[in-house]
Parts: C-alpha cells; structure tokens; sequence
C-alpha cells in the first residue's frame, strides 16, 4: 500500500474527509459509492463500487453474444473502466481506464452512433492516442434507477461497416437488458 503522509481525524458523526488530491487520482466524486474492506492487520480499505462490476461474469457472456450476432467488437463498461470486450484485443480494452469523451457521453446520457466512415470515432479508453482505429461505432448509456452505470460500445475495424439503425437498437436493447438486471 502506497503512504501518502495525509492525516485526517474522524467526526463526531464517524466521517473522514478523503482529501482532494486523492480523490482526483481515483476519480471519486461526490455522490460515487466506495466499498469498505478491512484486513487482518485492522487497515480500512475503501474502494471504488461498480455497481455494475457485479455481474462483470454476465457482461462477459453477453458481450461475447452481441459480438457473435453483430460480427462486432463488443464492449461493455462501468462508469470508470472496460469491464467486458469480446470479438476483439482484450489487452487493449479490458480494466482500463475510459476516455474523458466516453465518461463525457455517459454523464450527458447520450447515445453515439457513426454512420459514414468519415466521422470521427469516440475513444473508448483513456491512453488512446487518438489515431482512428475503429471505422464506425454505437455507443449506448446503460442506466438504472436513472443513473449511468456504463455503457454498451459495438465497434468495427472494416473500413466498409457502416454502423445503422440495427446496430444502434441492438445495443439499446443490450444495455437496458444489463439495466433491468441492475435493478433486480
């Protein structure tokens, strides 16, 4: 474990104020759910929740479905990370960090969807640099409860895919499929 040399004291109320700088390093902001872990040493460990981390096992067999049925790379993400890749290079994709455009797109809950190949593509991960892999895409919002939890992303490295309006509904229906899941 890593020592930053911050010492913060606990409230009357039991809380402990995680400093700034740490918060930006981990992308924890107001309102994000952590998980609280101890140990055998008696240390606290708090960890980011990813509600939708808990059925990562799931989201592997339901990306492996949408990319076998779409002949697509499939991806399925939380708000922070790829938790799910199929149909394509799992090293590249899988537990890294998203992109500032694609945590933008969920934050707005937006759907993305390009059509013509001359469109510019949204990175997906958060070291991408920024050269044009993927020749068309469809990325929809995951939500529950009215919250973004993640996102479905079908990808295509053929220069003559054009993502349409199939796509887009698959990945609609996937995502809130994954949705309904979370609220059960």
């Amino acid at each position: 474990m890593k020592a930053t040399g911050v010492v913060r004291r606990i409230d009357d109320l039991g809380r402990i104020v995680i400093p700034k700088e740490i918060r930006k390093v981990l992308r924890i902001k107001e309102g994000d759910p952590l998980e609280i872990f101890t140990d055998k040493e008696g240390e606290v460990i708090l960890k980011k929740y990813s509600p939708i981390g808990e059925l990562s096992e799931f989201a592997s067999s339901y990306a492996e479905t949408l990319s076998k049925t779409t002949g697509h790379i499939a991806c399925i993400t939380d708000k922070d990370t790829v938790i799910a890749v199929s149909g394509g290079p799992k090293k590249e994709f899988l537990e890294q960090d998203l992109s500032k455009e694609l945590e933008q797109l969920m934050d707005d809950k937006e759907v993305y969807l390009s059509k013509d190949n001359n469109e510019v593509s949204i990175p997906v991960i958060k070291n991408d640099n920024r050269e044009r892999k993927f020749n068309s895409q469809v990325v929809y919002p995951i939500i529950s409860q009215g919250d973004v939890v993640g996102s479905v992303i079908l990808l295509s490295k053929d220069a003559r895919t054009k993502m349409g309006e199939t796509e887009q509904k698959i990945a609609q229906s996937a995502a809130g499929f994954l949705g309904n899941q979370m609220d059960l």
